[in-house]
């Protein structure tokens, strides 16, 4: 039986090996050969050699940390959307021998405040931002510091030198809008929060974009906003949407999680989807896939994401970037039960 806990001394004397070329192996230093590397991980995992972190941070300067902030809002505490991007970046920073760190904004606290605590502790190598404002403090406080990191999303601003990698929401609300139009539907809802965004920008400008370019003076759009975690403001403001005399008979949500509570209103109301309503949301979560009739959507490959995510501020981290990596990804739609043609009373009323 191979003996457990072997020093780095004693590893690096088992492989024949300098301690320093164990140790940068161990750190996946691109100057050491590939199988050195691969020999060393392996001989490490056989007898359990496990790195002290701190000596390592004090030799590297670096903590092997990345940090992730993620406000506490609601009943739940991470949105499954957030919870299979967080694993994605986890998977992703593993591959790269680096770890996530997670903090946490309670109701109350900012997340500026927290990430201030990450950043000047030195827990943290870099870190990942998510859910962006058009303008964000966030952003400039980790500009100013010179502190490395990606953004999931886009400040408006785009001459700020920010990482940054994002999904095209602004084609997805085109095409849905083209897709629906072409159906015959001319009176739209959106779904949307009152949170200024830029993803919620973004979409509804490319939302109003394909309207403007189709220069059909039929075309009306009703908005229902609500702030982002209030549930039953929520539940309201599509309530009155979908109860409305003269509804939409097409209603896009923002994000799924907003068409899906337009799938429980309709329901509630005794309308069917798509016959009377036709509905479409942005994500495909995997509960779009389960809710009655089966959500029409678009794909973001929420987990390659975050893989990617991981592996971009690896290499900001590295210093291998000379300019601001960016990224936009193209949303794929994912065409279930939710969406058809216009009813057929508003297609009389409107032909």
């Amino acid at each position: 039986m191979a003996t457990k806990g072997k020093t780095l001394k004693e590893l690096a004397e088992h492989l024949d090996v300098s301690i320093t070329t164990v140790s940068r192996a161990l750190a996946h230093n691109p100057k050491i050969a590939l199988k050195t590397r691969q020999r060393v991980a392996e001989a490490a995992r056989q007898y359990g050699y496990v790195p002290n972190v701190a000596a390592r941070q004090l030799v590297s300067g670096r903590s092997g940390f990345v940090g992730l902030v993620l406000p506490v809002r609601g009943p739940n505490f991470v949105d499954s959307y957030i919870g299979e991007l967080v694993t994605g970046l986890g998977e992703g920073l593993v591959e790269h021998g680096v770890d996530l760190f997670l903090a946490t904004a309670p109701a109350g606290q900012s997340e500026l405040s927290v990430l201030r605590h990450v950043v000047e502790s030195g827990r943290a190598d870099g870190v990942i931002l998510l859910r962006i404002g058009e303008t964000d403090e966030r952003v400039d406080y980790l500009l100013e510091r010179r502190v490395p990191f990606v953004t999931h999303g886009r400040i408006l601003d785009q001459s700020k030198p920010v990482n940054w990698l994002d999904a095209d929401g602004e084609f997805a609300f085109g095409q849905a809008f083209d897709l629906l139009y072409d159906l015959g539907h001319r009176h739209f809802g959106l779904v949307t929060i009152d949170e200024k965004m830029t993803f919620r920008h973004l979409r509804e400008r490319g939302l109003r974009m394909a309207m403007d370019r189709r220069g059909d003076p039929s075309v009306r759009l009703d908005i229902a906003s609500a702030p982002r975690f209030d549930r039953e403001r929520t539940q309201g403001a599509v309530r009155q949407l979908v109860l409305a005399s003269d509804r939409p008979t097409a209603i896009l949500g923002l994000f799924d999680e907003l068409a899906l509570t337009v799938l429980e209103e309709a329901a509630r109301a005794g309308l069917s989807v798509p016959d009377d309503l036709s509905v479409v949301g942005f994500d495909n979560i995997t509960a779009a896939a389960y809710a009655p009739p089966g959500l029409t959507t678009f794909e973001t490959a929420t987990r390659n994401v975050g893989r990617e995510l991981g592996a971009m501020v690896v290499g900001v981290i590295e210093g291998k970037n000379t300019a601001p990596l960016t990224k936009l990804i193209r949303p794929k739609l994912v065409s279930r039960a939710s969406h058809g043609p216009v009813p057929q009373a508003k297609r009389r009323k409107t032909t």
